[in-house]
């Protein structure tokens, strides 16, 4: 029986491009998409840096064209990574914000913050947005909030999946589990469905998102949610279709105009934007106008950009995006006729083409797009997050069973440099799976494990997630050794080997491998979030003093335009009065170099300067 937990429990969809969160009303027996401060249900995954502060979601993203080298985006795609990573390496090209290797060849993002260079990990930049999710929920709930359920996309690995819950853990948060996105979005189908359909059903979840694609294949037997078989990219969704279309639109320009703009960040960030607005536009229409005035030099962009043009830049990536349908039928061994619902989510597979190919590929089946393909994914994080709580709150949750899968090979190298698959992918979790090896010469004193994920089978093609050397005891060649792979419900590996005659034992569980941030790490980054909380209260504080300063001013000057109560003023009185409000207009003009507090005593002393005037009558 899964752990339950105490409190506000919050569903989390953190994505590449825009973030969700959700959580379960019992009063209404459903999931409640939570807006924000700007009235939006979702908010983009930007981080940017300023001068006196840091931004986070829309307003991050507005001032991006502005600010194009401090306003970090795409943090999704650097988490968990190498930064010698070819994917990384390609990526570095589009970004205006640096990237460099740091420790462990681990990506560091550098910006400007308040006139310093700092540099920031993807777990820190993503802790960021996670924090921002987390007071958009606080604020809507009016209590503080620890647990929340993340998501990942399925085909995320060991390492960016316990990436992604450091990254909880800095923002604050308890991360209660991490589930697959696809596998979320059918909670939030089957929780639609589960009225109107009683026994099996099989579903197809397709979600394209801005920086990940993933499909899933599962079956639905009542409330019992079974995933078949999952496949997918973490390098593929709206992003890549954004910058075809830069691309395509930087050589149009500059054969216009003669003129390279590949190399002007801020020229790059306001095309990206108007790229994904014209692509938004083509969902619903055939024809997007790219119109940017003085986008360089003061050089006006205008251009026509066709649906089929679209199409034709993208169409290799459409292509991939069935092949990796057809591979997760192939894994799941199961024909295509036998799916009752095709179930569309993530906000690129509105594009028509994908739609096409898709219902094409299952014969001419409707698609399922009942459920918003933006909010899905969040609305089923916050099921999950209400089944793992406990309290009055969560009494009305349907009692929903999740079974979800490993989406990658998991094994250990053996002699001749040969991956020993131990959980092939597409195996149900939780696992736990124990196999017995044997040592391989007279008198070894130790044994190295080394665990690989992968679909390769030579083990040094895959990706190594940890090793550790486990002593023996000498013995001739043959001694039995029984290593453990146990996966829990997160998707997380932990790897264990005994030598059960001498009683030797270790355990693995690659949360400190290389890559991986430590304990020390995340508790380090934990206080420096702390530290950046605290310097958004003093912006915001100092931001309030202001303001309040400017409104009563305001106040005044339209006192002291009134001649019927300007006449009863002596001329000592307009002088000081005059004088207080020069002294506030002074402060408020200059207003980034001084204290919050500055302000406070200078609209005390202008208040008693006020006051003192018209206390006379």
């Amino acid at each position: 029986m899964a752990k339950k937990f105490k409190g506000p429990a919050i569903g989390i969809d953190l994505g590449t491009t825009y973030s969700c969160v959700a959580v379960w009303q019992s009063q209404n027996n459903r999931a409640e998409i939570i807006h924000n401060e700007q009235g939006n249900r979702t908010t983009p995954s930007f981080v940017a840096f300023t001068d006196d502060q840091r931004l986070i979601g829309d307003a991050a993203k507005i001032q991006a064209a502005s600010n194009p080298t401090n306003t970090v985006f795409d943090a999704k795609r650097l988490i968990g990574r190498k930064y010698s990573d070819s994917v990384i390496q390609n990526d570095i090209l589009l970004w205006p914000f640096k990237v460099v290797a740091g420790t462990d060849d681990k990506p560091e993002i550098i910006v400007k913050y308040k006139g310093a260079e700092k540099r920031f990990c993807a777990e820190e930049i993503s802790s960021m947005v996670l924090t921002k999710m987390r007071e958009i929920a606080e604020k809507f709930l009016e209590l503080p909030v620890k647990n929340a359920v993340v998501t990942v996309p399925a085909y995320f690995n060991d390492s960016q999946r316990k990436a992604t819950k450091d990254a909880g853990a800095i923002a604050g948060l308890n991360v209660m589990r991490i589930i697959n996105e696809p596998t979320a979005a059918a909670l939030a189908y089957g929780l639609q469905k589960r009225a109107d359909h009683v026994g099996k059903r099989n579903v197809f979840i397709f979600d394209l998102g801005g920086g990940t694609f993933d499909v899933s294949l599962l079956t639905l037997i009542n409330d019992n949610f079974i995933v078949k078989a999952t496949a997918g990219d973490t390098h593929l969704g709206g992003e890549d279709f954004d910058n075809r279309m830069v691309s395509y639109l930087v050589k149009e320009f500059k054969k216009k105009n003669k003129v390279d703009i590949s190399g002007n960040p801020k020229a790059l960030r306001r095309l990206r934007t108007a790229c994904e607005r014209a692509k938004r536009t083509l969902s619903f229409v055939t024809e997007a106008l790219i119109d940017i005035d003085a986008i360089y030099e003061g050089i006006d962009f205008y251009l026509l950009v066709t649906r089929a043009k679209f199409e034709q830049l993208n169409m290799d990536f459409f292509e991939k995006c069935l092949e990796t349908v057809k591979s997760c039928f192939s894994d799941a061994k199961m024909d295509k006729r036998s799916i009752d619902d095709v179930v569309l989510v993530g906000g690129s597979s509105r594009i028509p083409k994908v739609q096409q190919l898709l219902q094409e590929f299952f014969e001419g089946k409707d698609l399922y797009s009942s459920i918003n393909p933006d909010e899905a994914v969040a609305y089923g994080a916050a099921v999950q997050a209400a089944l793992l709580s406990e309290g009055v709150n969560y009494k009305n949750v349907p009692n929903l069973v999740l079974q979800d899968v490993t989406p990658l090979s998991l094994g250990m190298k053996i002699r001749g440099d040969v991956m020993d698959v131990v959980i092939p992918r597409n195996t149900s979790i939780p696992v736990k799976k124990t196999i017995e090896y044997i040592t391989i010469e007279d008198d070894q004193s130790s044994v190295e494990i080394l665990v690989y994920e992968g679909e390769r089978m030579i083990a040094s093609e895959n990706n190594l997630l940890g090793l550790f050397d486990m002593p023996v005891r000498r013995a001739p060649r043959g001694l039995p050794i029984q290593v453990c792979f146990t996966i829990d419900a997160d998707g997380i590996l932990y790897v264990s080997a005994e030598e059960e005659t001498s009683g030797n034992k270790k355990v693995i569980t690659i949360t400190n491998e290389k890559g991986r941030l430590s304990r020390e790490e995340i508790e380090r980054m934990t206080k420096e979030a702390e530290h950046f909380k605290s310097e958004d209260m003093k912006h915001v504080k100092k931001v309030r003093a202001v303001n309040a300063l400017d409104d009563y001013l305001y106040d005044m000057k339209k006192v002291m335009k009134d001649k019927s109560v300007a006449s009863k003023l002596s001329l000592v009185d307009i002088l000081m009065i005059s004088s207080a409000m020069i002294k506030g207009k002074e402060l408020i003009d200059g207003k980034e170099k001084n204290d919050t507090f500055v302000f406070v005593d200078c609209l005390r002393e202008i208040k008693s300067t006020f006051q003192s005037a018209f206390n006379k009558f």
